[in-house]
């Protein structure tokens, strides 16, 4: 039997799982397991309450503008919680479409703007008849670690100033093709267009987030051997 657990919200897991980014999930449970670590999941979806004491993480995924419009309904009245989970400084993992939601606002395919919740400072516009594709590597400038992955959106996101990029695009497009910035961080919440999904290539930051809600959660505990767990190059 584990000697920890956690608990981790699926936010709109439901819906928002078109590019199988619920393999970021997969990955977690998977590193979890080698730190002796036992996660349970639960699907918070629409018109569900969002109780941000009971979990320790979260899993925000993206789909397409159909689904984001319904749960950019949905999620004004999650809003305030889901603002305290993130300054709680829990550990968030939102890709594409959950990015974006968090932010201010993002201008679909359509042109029609898609209300956010403002919990991180960033907007998203839209670009004509072009997408980002293809493979994409960055640096993250805070931990020097390098990563791998693949990215698809239509979305332009422009960071805001209380933000940190995940990352400084090395090769590939990134948050929106001017800026070399990809991805946002701010307190524990990490932000991503990196489908793929983007723990199985890039498991040292699977083991960062669980680390940080292991803390969090276990505030006096060790966790020195969970931090010497080596990981692996997958990419």
């Amino acid at each position: 039997m584990a000697s920890y657990h956690l608990r981790l919200a699926h936010l709109y897991g439901d819906l928002l799982n078109t590019y199988g980014d619920v393999g970021n999930i997969t990955a977690l449970k998977y590193y979890a397991q080698q730190m002796d670590t036992e996660i349970d999941v639960q699907v918070i979806s629409i018109e569900n309450d969002f109780e941000p004491d009971q979990f320790d993480l979260a899993f925000f995924g993206g789909g397409q503008d159909y689904e984001q419009m319904i749960v950019s309904q949905d999620i004004q009245t999650k809003k305030a919680a889901i603002k305290k989970f993130i300054n709680d400084e829990k550990p968030m993992l939102a890709i594409c479409g959950g990015y974006q939601l968090l932010g201010h606002y993002y201008i679909g395919a359509d042109g029609k703007k898609i209300q956010g919740i403002g919990a991180l400072d960033h907007y998203t516009l839209s670009q004509d008849n072009h997408r980002f594709i293809g493979d994409i590597e960055i640096k993250n400038e805070l931990t020097g670690e390098i990563y791998h992955g693949f990215e698809n959106h239509n979305g332009r996101t422009f960071i805001g100033e209380s933000e940190h990029p995940l990352g400084k695009v090395i090769s590939g497009n990134g948050n929106n093709g001017e800026d070399q910035t990809e991805g946002a961080i701010y307190k524990q919440t990490y932000c991503t267009y990196f489908h793929g999904p983007i723990l199985t290539r890039n498991g040292q930051l699977a083991k960062r987030i669980l680390l940080q809600a292991l803390r969090k959660k276990y505030p006096t505990t060790d966790f020195s051997k969970q931090e010497a767990l080596e990981i692996k190059p997958t990419f």
